[in-house]
């Protein structure tokens, strides 16, 4: 670990931190992967487990957040900061930027999936609605008839 002031020593620890928080944001990627395929297939079963276990990595990404911003290496300029270190940080900051990205892109395919679900069910329900509003009417209309004959 070098050391620039002590400096250095910020951004190696902010560095882990960031490579930690990497690692949680893979976890929601390949979480989000698996139930996907549910999802497509039409299975919503474990939909409250599946929020519940992404709400409980977000946790955690919120902890790692909160942990850079503890670190405050917005006070360090880029000439305190070895060129290996600096690049190391950049490369960890862009793979986050891609993997955030990937994310929200599944997050829009999940809510896609789920919309499309919810249509579907609302569709049937109408339908439901509609058949029993048509099976109230042949029983009125049936049993009007039936008084009819009686009298």
């Amino acid at each position: 670990m070098t050391n620039f002031n002590g400096k250095g020593e910020f951004m190696e620890r902010a560095l882990e931190i960031l490579e930690e928080k990497n690692k949680h944001l893979e976890k929601f990627y390949s979480l989000n992967e698996s139930e996907m395929l549910n999802f497509a297939n039409g299975n919503f079963d474990g939909l409250e487990d599946f929020y519940d276990a992404r709400e409980g990595i977000l946790e955690m990404i919120k902890r790692m957040d909160h942990m850079l911003e503890k670190e405050n290496i917005e006070n360090i300029s880029p000439q305190e900061v070895s060129p290996v270190l600096k690049k190391r940080f950049l490369k960890a900051l862009s793979y986050k930027n891609d993997l955030v990205t990937r994310i929200l892109s599944q997050d829009l395919q999940i809510l896609s999936y789920i919309e499309s679900a919810k249509s579907k069910i609302i569709s049937e329900l109408a339908q439901v609605r509609a058949a029993k509003k048509a099976v109230g009417a042949y029983k009125s209309f049936s049993s009007k008839n039936r008084l009819d004959e009686e009298a």
